[in-house]
């Protein structure tokens, strides 16, 4: 059997979505090939975390490395015709300028994707933007969706209508989260919050008279209680490589509202409230149509379900054992 090795990133607290990708569809991969794992030592981006990581993934043994995703530069220690890397989104283009946006262009896409045999993205607004920003050939990018997540289950609630439960996923700038605080004020429900929340937005939450709650550091099955503890998804974000909590929210069976923008859009399909993530008024007009719409509501639920049998993970692994068969 063919020897594939996924390498990693350095496990990140709150940051697990690449894992949980890799580890849905590992086990239907080990139908058809030798799966290994390597995992990086070190999660800062200095010149010594970079070599470390560098060294240390070029010990691994395989027919086949695929960097998993973030430490894109670690394909520069395999052998070109051997390597497939994953991108799952290019948002560190967009939060830096100068300089700095230069190095991380060369060392996270351009010479990365330069040296690759293939690249892999979950998206076909990530592959627009790999394309941009490191000029490759629009044939070596292929776009696989995540899976649909395993640690999800579908509990039946009764809608809390006096005072809905919305879940909020992800507390960095592109969430929008300090949209939402505005969005909310005067309605009556309860924010979950899931993430670290930063100073700044924590006094504007206390300040804003919107009742919340937040937990952070879950392990997944502690998140997917949270999905079937809410009555809402709320997921306005202004920047995302996929949108994982989309499908994560439907699959449990709760309204989800999420981006009109891609990739969420396509994502969602017609299971979701969409609104523009920059208009407070178009953000708080789609919770109170969820909220006050029963109809409404359970249409949502339907074609939520409906759409996520797209990302079934035995789908998706058999998209990525097709890449490692291009590789002789």
């Amino acid at each position: 059997m063919k020897k594939i090795c996924l390498v990693y990133r350095r496990p990140v607290k709150e940051f697990f979505s690449i894992e949980k990708v890799f580890s849905i569809v590992k086990n239907d991969l080990r139908k058809k090939f030798t799966i290994s794992e390597a995992v990086v030592p070190n999660n800062r981006v200095t010149v010594i975390g970079i070599l470390q990581n560098m060294i240390y993934a070029s010990r691994s043994k395989a027919d086949v490395y695929h960097i998993t995703g973030d430490i894109h530069y670690v394909a520069l220690a395999f052998p070109s015709r051997k390597t497939i890397l994953t991108i799952h989104d290019c948002v560190f283009l967009y939060r830096y300028n100068g300089l700095k946006k230069i190095l991380l262009r060369y060392l996270f896409l351009k010479w990365p994707v330069t040296h690759s045999f293939l690249i892999t993205t979950i998206s076909e607004a990530t592959k627009k933007d790999i394309i941009k920003y490191s000029g490759c050939p629009s044939e070596k990018v292929i776009v696989i969706p995540n899976p649909l997540p395993g640690h999800i289950r579908y509990t039946a609630r009764t809608f809390r209508q006096n005072s809905p439960v919305l879940l909020f996923i992800g507390t960095t700038e592109n969430k929008n989260l300090l949209r939402v605080i505005d969005a909310l004020k005067g309605i009556i429900c309860i924010l979950h919050i899931i993430g670290v929340i930063p100073d700044d937005k924590r006094i504007l939450l206390q300040n804003s008279g919107i009742e919340w709650e937040n937990s952070f550091f879950l392990d997944e099955d502690q998140l997917g209680e949270k999905y079937c503890e809410a009555d809402i998804i709320l997921f306005p974000s202004l920047f995302e490589g996929f949108g994982l909590p989309i499908l994560e929210g439907q699959k449990a069976g709760r309204p989800v509202i999420t981006s009109d923008l891609e990739p969420m859009k396509n994502v969602a399909g017609t299971g979701a409230c969409l609104v523009d993530p920059t208009s407070i008024p178009s953000i708080r007009q789609g919770i109170l149509k969820v909220m006050e719409d029963a109809n409404y509501r359970s249409e949502l639920v339907r074609k939520g379900f409906d759409n996520i049998t797209r990302f079934s993970p035995e789908s998706i692994g058999e998209k990525y054992a097709a890449v490692y068969e291009q590789i002789k």
